[in-house]
């Protein structure tokens, strides 16, 4: 293993991130405080409670899972669609490095950005709101490996993209839906038989709700199914990978 390659590689995007800190790191979180202020205020306002907890702490997980896939996505996908834009991908894979360092180079960059705007995040939602977490070993769990899945879920998304327009189809189209109606801001027990039927078929309600499970110990699945989902979706995502490194998809031909 290369750790020289791989450690290169994570700095360099690490390095990025610093120099847009405001894009980076400060729109989302302000982003995120808005949700805070229009949904805990004025949503809150109207609904006290959610089985047993404050509306503004029920949402809080949802609000860090809905940042957390849009920044693990968008920084997987970018962080290699932009070296294939630019051609200097073809510097690195003419260096003596494997695909599995540069796929733990870049992915494990997308992921601790993702993981350092999640906290922050977390830290920011206390002067909102009274958040507990019950199981913080388990929230620990959910967290990462959310992040890197889903930052492996964003570098395929770059690996296939063709241009800028395909790069930003399925984080903007299709992520944002499946967060905003997988039980981010309700709980699917408020839903009429047949759509809580319909919602346990959008992956990202086993997201939420193993993450709120994590915090005050309620969920709409069960905590082991949920964390089993997000483990199956790490293996289809290796899989995959797996794939396109072996055909060199979009990469060697």
């Amino acid at each position: 293993m290369n750790f020289e390659a791989i450690k290169s590689i994570y700095l360099f995007e690490m390095a990025r991130t610093r120099r847009t800190l405001l894009q980076s790191v400060v729109s989302p979180v302000i982003s995120t405080s808005l949700y805070f202020i229009v949904f805990g205020a004025a949503v809150g306002s109207r609904i006290q409670e959610v089985e047993g907890i404050s509306y503004g702490a029920f949402i809080t997980p949802g609000l860090i899972m809905l940042t957390l896939l849009g920044q693990c996505i968008g920084n997987g996908s970018f962080g290699i669609y932009f070296p294939k834009f630019t051609g200097t991908i073809y510097e690195v894979l003419s260096a003596p490095v494997a695909m599995a360092e540069i796929l733990l180079g870049y992915v494990g960059a997308a992921a601790t950005k993702g993981l350092m705007i999640g906290v922050i995040i977390l830290l920011t939602a206390n002067f909102f709101v009274e958040v507990r977490i019950e199981h913080p070993f388990m929230m620990a769990l959910f967290f990462v490996l959310t992040a890197v899945t889903f930052s492996l879920f964003g570098f395929m998304i770059g690996l296939w993209a063709n241009n800028f327009e395909q790069l930003n189809l399925i984080p903007m189209l299709v992520v944002p839906p499946l967060t905003f109606l997988g039980g981010s801001f309700y709980s699917i027990n408020m839903l009429p038989p047949f759509w809580q039927a319909v919602s346990h078929f959008n992956p990202v309600l086993y997201l939420v709700s193993g993450f709120r499970w994590s915090f005050y110990g309620i969920a709409d699945v069960n905590p082991l199914i949920s964390l089993g989902m997000i483990s199956l979706f790490l293996a289809i995502c290796l899989g995959t990978l797996g794939w396109m490194f072996r055909t060199g998809y979009k990469l060697r031909n």
